[in-house]
This record gives C-alpha cells, sequence and structure tokens, in this order.
C-alpha cells in the first residue's frame, strides 16, 4: 500500500513539476514573442494533459496493476491539487466550462497515462 501511495505522489510530483516548467516556457515565448494571448487557455489544456500522461506514466511503472484506477488519482490529485492553488491565489475562483474540461482532461490522461505506465516493460 505504501507503494502506491509513494508512485501516486511521485506521478503527482513529476506532472506538477513538468506543468511548472513548460508554463515557464510559455511565460518567456509570451513576454518576449507577438505571440497572441488567445493560446493561452488552449496551451495550458495541452500542457495538462501532457504533464499529467507523462506524471501517470512514470507513476505506474513500478506498480504494474491498476493502471486505470491509480491514473485517475493521479490525474484528479494534480486536478485538486492545482485549483487549490488556483483559489488561493485567485479569490474568484469558480467552477466553470473551463474548469470541467481541465477536470475531464485530467481524469482521462491520467488513465491514459495510468494505461501506458503499467504496460511499459
Amino acid at each position: 500500500m505504501n507503494n502506491i501511495i509513494t508512485n501516486i505522489s511521485k506521478g503527482v510530483g513529476i506532472a506538477l513539476l513538468i506543468t511548472f516548467i513548460l508554463l515557464l516556457i510559455l511565460a518567456t515565448i509570451l513576454t518576449y514573442t507577438q505571440v497572441s494571448e488567445t493560446i493561452i487557455n488552449p496551451v495550458i489544456i495541452i500542457v495538462t494533459a501532457i504533464s499529467i500522461l507523462i506524471g501517470s506514466s512514470i507513476g505506474n511503472t513500478k506498480i504494474k496493476k491498476n493502471g486505470l484506477i491509480n491514473g485517475a488519482l493521479i490525474g484528479g490529485i494534480y486536478i485538486f491539487t492545482i485549483y487549490l492553488i488556483s483559489s488561493i491565489l485567485n479569490w474568484e475562483f469558480g467552477l466553470k466550462l473551463q474548469s470541467i474540461i481541465m477536470i475531464l482532461v485530467g481524469v482521462l490522461f491520467g488513465i491514459l497515462g495510468g494505461i501506458i505506465g503499467v504496460n511499459k516493460k
């Protein structure tokens, strides 16, 4: 049981680290180029999906079973953590269509990463 919790925590941590790095790159691009700010929302969804996919895949590599459940947990915990941070930083936080899309993307890509991680050799 501790091994599963450790691997799920590892997956969430890796996903958050990847997100931070990719969003730092996005911020740099937006600051120093003429790229329109209208790309922010779609890029955030893509960054979230990629981060959760990689984190869930790595987190499930050593577990070797229940990839669907563990992947969904990694995606769900990641999204919950991001929304917790968002609600602390932004007092006008609310559940909107963008939030629902992010939750679905998080859980679905977590599941996909879990399947990939469990089946890695």
